[in-house]
């Protein structure tokens, strides 16, 4: 049993079921929120708190899930580590280069695990394209195309850390498409090379709500990105092209692998073991449910498929070359991104 202790009650009331979901795993101790009534109205009975420090100094809990927003994640992250606990951490991770090193650095030091929150990795569809790829299906990567296409008005933005540099720390590629590129090089390898057009024009926000991107990946495959707050309402579609089949997902925003894909072979003869492979995968953990499952079973020693600080790593290392890319007027800039590039640091705007 892995004890939980929550700081947040925003997106912490979703984890907070993925969680009750798994109640052989799982067992949150406490919910911390700055606001009590805020985490008293997701607690159900599980003790809440508005002092972080009852969080960090209780000696029964084993797990800290950070759900807090993003200039937050590195110093409560730490502070975790600190305590002797592994964490949980939303997205994203760090919003500097520099700060995941740091982050890095004290997981090697500590006796904990941080696990970055990805959870658009887990479920029946992605159980069925790893099935695909283990009976030679699939083929190599070739193209793939992403929709993030959302709806954020300006309530979204009433909250006072949204849509700003100081407080949510990017727009709409650091908040909102960041799990479509992580599943993106889950399934078709990490990135060589980004260009990036990012404009603000949805709402009178600092960051941006709309991006356009072409990717390049390490193995030669293509890929494209269309991210746009400015929908009429949410929807994820993702398309991925291999030599021997093509892979199309429905329209469901935040699970995209907990609904059912559309797996169309490119020479007809191998329709029907492609088909037969699909219906013999069976129903599996999704989303959060999914995601917690196998950070259960790494903090117990028993899998290699939770998501590590290494994954995390890559998607601060996109974010970064993106940004660099759009400031520099769409120019391709290449990954790794090293030490000594400009925004290693960080990728927040200079102030005037």
């Amino acid at each position: 049993m892995i004890r939980v202790g929550i700081l947040g009650a925003g997106i912490g009331a979703e984890h907070l079921q993925g969680y009750r979901a798994l109640p052989d795993l799982f067992e949150v101790v406490v919910i911390c929120d700055l606001d009590e009534a805020r985490a008293k109205d997701i607690a159900g009975g599980t003790p809440t708190t508005a002092d972080a420090g009852v969080v960090f100094e209780n000696p029964q809990i084993d797990l800290i899930d950070v759900c807090l927003p993003p200039h937050l994640h590195v110093p409560m992250s730490l502070r975790a580590l600190e305590a002797g606990k592994s964490v949980i951490c939303e997205k994203p991770i760090a919003t500097s280069l520099k700060d995941v090193s740091v982050l890095e650095k004290a997981e090697a030091q500590s006796g904990g695990q941080i696990y970055p929150v990805f959870q658009y990795r887990f479920g029946r569809a992605m159980a069925q394209l790893q099935a695909l790829g283990d009976a030679g299906l699939l083929g190599a990567p070739q193209m793939a195309s992403l929709e993030t296409h959302w709806a954020r008005r300006a309530d979204y933005y009433t909250v006072p850390w949204r849509g700003t540099w100081a407080g949510e720390k990017g727009g709409a590629v650091v908040g909102h498409a960041i799990h479509a590129h992580d599943l993106l090089s889950t399934l078709f390898g990490k990135v060589a090379q980004v260009s990036a057009v990012l404009d603000t024009r949805i709402n009178l926000i600092e960051t941006e709500d709309c991006a356009a991107l072409t990717l390049k990946m390490r193995n030669g495959a293509l890929a494209t990105s269309s991210v746009t707050l400015g929908g009429a309402d949410d929807k994820t579609r993702i398309k991925l092209i291999y030599e021997k089949l093509t892979a199309t997902s429905g329209s469901k925003p935040y699970a995209p692998m907990d609904q059912d894909w559309a797996f169309q072979a490119r020479d007809p003869e191998n329709q029907a073991a492609i088909d037969a492979v699909v219906a013999a995968v069976p129903e599996t953990g999704a989303g959060f449910t999914g995601y917690l499952a196998e950070v259960a079973a790494a903090m117990n020693g028993a899998s290699n498929k939770a998501v590590r600080l290494a994954d995390g790593r890559a998607s601060i290392e996109l974010i970064t070359a993106i940004y660099a890319s759009a400031r520099s007027g769409g120019a391709p800039v290449t990954c790794p991104v090293g030490t000594d590039h400009p925004l290693y640091g960080g990728w927040q705007p200079l102030e005037d």
